[in-house]
């Protein structure tokens, strides 16, 4: 359950910052990258902050 409430929120955020990036701003694009960044990094660490975040508000496994 939470590795999908996970996946979705990045999902959301890349799209939204997409969305902004083409509307608002190009720098948009630099947090779309942000999220990319986090999701490689948590592939190899087994760490994301969304986890814990998660985890903090009490979202069960």
């Amino acid at each position: 359950m939470k590795n999908r409430i996970v996946r979705a929120i990045a999902g959301s955020f890349i799209l939204i910052s997409l969305l902004l990036a083409i509307y608002v701003n190009i720098n948009w694009l630099w947090f779309t990258a942000f999220v990319g960044v986090n999701l490689l990094q948590s592939s190899f660490t087994k760490w994301c902050l969304m986890d814990d975040i998660l985890n903090k508000i009490g979202v069960k496994e």
